[in-house]
């Protein structure tokens, strides 16, 4: 499976596929004549935002920033934010009527595409016996189970609403069950809005360029420390001069909140030893990866086990969700097998775990994986390749359904190699792929995202459109 083009995902002993070499067939359009009485104009239609503008003139006045999660108000790219009306499979509208080929996929959850009709009718089935039980239900079993069968780490699992949820639990149960405070995480990986993860965050964080967050305690953070990520030499010294009070290292094991930035060889394998010899746990944020980069997440792809694992996302097909999970030891540590307090109110609810066993069913039909590989693969190159015949620097990479790419020669190894890019002529070319009906991130730092319902013909005409704008900028 290809891992890395031009600069990321560097030295994971992958190769890009073969078809990456060979050129995109662009697709034949057939003539065709019409006799009409009136004049025609043959003109694409106009591209306008102004419904769009007015919600969102409107919603600034309602929600701080016009918005319930600051990426969406487009402060980094610039321009006016749009105001979806609809989605399905691949695609998106917006109140304006314009169509875009969707590379966000509600920020990962919908590997399966949007709306998905089988999904959709059980969860019309689920509606019929309610929407929220406050109290167990079969359907948490069946999640669980496949969670357990799919992820090497799991034995147990705890379901919640979000991965901001489920990366605080799991730090609080590392801390339970360790007995210690301290954690590594990594700059740039971003685990939620918790406050002990707000230092060198990514994500939105790193989008507004935002130090670390007022209004979060010193003590909060004082306990975190910071390694830049693929450095494993400052990862040996943070644990020599902590000796015996690390908890735990947390981290995205394929960053997606700096950009798509993939591990080095041999650095999962490294921390892994260095936390087995230290006595610390080795948490892997997997509300990203999980179930992304192929049915197991990225622990199954790199074959590194990790103590904990923290999931979203995907798991949810779609609705509200987040899980953790680990050895089993560990994990009865949690309420109310054990004394480490966690709940919540809608944590496993039907609708959820509806929409995360139907999507989670899809991915386990044969060949799903390759499908990603390939198109994500074309997709990547394609942008690769466009940007290099327009004469800008730029690189990329991916594994699966997940990639990213930078305006810079790279390679780019961690935040502060990703923070090289032109961000500024990424605000170019992300207005021009809108007004070419492509949907991108709304970030330098973030990753994108393909799913099954993506077709050749949106690979084609989303190389064409890049091919386009970078020819203008």
């Amino acid at each position: 499976m290809a891992a890395s083009i031009s600069g990321i995902g560097i030295g994971l002993g992958l190769s890009c596929s073969s078809n990456l070499s060979k050129s995109l067939h662009s697709s034949q359009s057939s003539g065709f004549r019409v006799k009409m009485t009136v004049s025609v104009e043959d003109k694409k239609k106009n591209y306008t935002l102004q419904k769009s503008e007015e919600a969102f003139n409107a919603a600034k006045n309602l929600m701080p920033g016009g918005v319930n999660s600051p990426v969406r108000a487009f402060k980094s790219v610039g321009g006016q934010p749009i105001v979806i009306d609809s989605v399905k499979g691949s695609h998106m509208w917006d109140i304006d009527g314009n169509e875009y080929i969707d590379y966000v996929g509600s920020w990962g959850p919908a590997i399966i595409g949007h709306a998905d009709d089988e999904v959709l009718t059980a969860l019309a089935e689920t509606m019929k016996k309610g929407t929220s039980f406050g109290a167990p239900c079969l359907l948490e079993n069946v999640l669980a189970e496949m969670v357990i069968s799919a992820v090497p780490s799991i034995e147990m699992v705890r379901f919640v609403n979000s991965g901001t949820e489920a990366c605080m639990g799991v730090l609080r149960l590392a801390r339970a069950f360790t007995g210690r405070e301290k954690i590594i995480k990594f700059e740039g990986c971003y685990h939620g809005h918790a406050d002990p993860f707000l230092v060198k965050a990514g994500s939105g964080v790193a989008t507004l360029g935002l130090p670390d967050s007022p209004g979060v305690p010193k003590a909060a953070t004082f306990e975190t420390l910071t390694a830049p990520y693929n450095d494993i030499s400052a990862v040996e010294n943070l644990f020599n001069s902590n000796k015996g009070e690390l908890a735990a290292v947390i981290l995205e094991p394929v960053v997606g909140n700096s950009g798509f930035i993939p591990p080095k060889p041999d650095f999962l394998e490294a921390l892994q030893c260095l936390t087995k010899e230290n006595g610390a746990l080795l948490i892997f944020d997997e509300v990203m990866t999980g179930f992304r980069l192929s049915y197991g997440g990225a622990q199954e792809y790199f074959g590194i086990t990790p103590d904990l694992t923290t999931l979203g996302k995907i798991i949810g097909g779609g609705l509200p969700v987040g899980a953790y999970g680990g050895r089993r030891e560990i994990m009865e540590m949690v309420a109310p097998a054990g004394p480490m307090y966690q709940a919540g109110t809608l944590s496993g609810n039907p609708l959820a775990m509806t929409a995360g066993i139907q999507t989670l069913k899809r991915l386990k039909e044969p060949g799903t994986y390759e499908y990603l590989d390939k198109i994500t693969g074309q997709l990547v190159q394609g942008i690769l390749d466009a940007g290099k015949k327009t004469g800008h620097a730029i690189c990329g990479g991916y594994i699966n359904g997940m990639f990213g790419f930078f305006f810079t020669e790279g390679p780019v190894y961690n935040f502060d190699d990703a923070k090289k890019s032109d961000t500024a002529k990424f605000a170019r070319f992300y207005r021009g792929m809108l007004e070419e009906g492509v949907y991108l991130a709304p970030s330098q730092f973030e990753a994108g995202f393909t799913s099954l319902a993506h077709t050749q013909e949106d690979i084609q005409k989303t190389i064409a459109a890049a091919e386009k704008v970078l020819s203008k900028i």
